[in-house]
């Protein structure tokens, strides 16, 4: 089981979200918070596996819960967004998000992106992604939050493994392009992160466009 903490301050679209998790088998929804708050408390508390997380939220947003429940390792994040917040979504993903959704992501859609979560692999829809990181490469130049020289602890095979995730691709595709077995890219990006001190894929794309790898 995939245990669940939904966060959203609209009860309606809480509850709505709810109903859809509980429909899957492999899915529990153990607990439901209406503010940031709130959020991180019961991931304390009832330590899920995953939380579901606005990003616009009162007491505390999104983009700070999803920073204290990384960083004291209670649970992986999936962020729900719109992309006319831009600036929170790449905060979400810096504070160490494992992927997002559009608030308008099918039932289906968001039942498979909580499993493809909980199976530890962190990016979510490869066409939203790449839309999101085409909209970060063209935005104004920012200051790469990592200096340049943290790439020389990094295999050839791992830069070409960064790259690919710069472009949104799933392990699948990493695969074929590089013509390795998808376990193998699995380590690659496992070992990656922890080179880079990175705590999710996406956080890795996001870095690969900052850096224009």
């Amino acid at each position: 089981m995939i245990r669940v903490l939904v966060a959203e301050d609209q009860s309606a679209v809480r509850a709505g979200l709810v109903l859809i998790l509980r429909s899957a088998p492999d899915i529990e929804v153990v607990g439901e918070a209406a503010d940031g708050e709130r959020a991180v408390a019961l991931a304390r508390e009832l330590r899920p596996d995953l939380v579901l997380m606005d990003v616009q939220m009162p007491r505390l947003d999104g983009v700070s819960a999803t920073r204290q429940v990384v960083t004291e390792g209670l649970a992986d994040v999936l962020v729900l967004t719109t992309f006319d917040l831009d600036e929170y979504v790449f905060g979400a993903l810096r504070a160490g998000a494992a992927g997002f959704l559009l608030k308008n992501t099918e039932a289906k859609d968001l039942i498979a992106a909580v499993r493809t979560v909980g199976r530890g692999e962190g990016l979510i829809a490869p066409a939203v992604t790449r839309r999101l990181i085409a909209e970060f490469a063209a935005g104004p130049a920012r200051e790469p939050s990592v200096d340049l020289s943290v790439l020389d602890s990094l295999t050839r095979r791992e830069r070409e493994v960064l790259s690919c995730l710069g472009e949104g691709l799933p392990n699948a595709e990493i695969a074929v392009r590089l013509h390795m077995a998808e376990a193998t890219v699995k380590t690659h990006v496992s070992r990656l992160l922890g080179k880079l001190d990175l705590r999710s894929r996406v956080q890795a794309a996001v870095l690969a466009q900052e850096l224009g790898i």
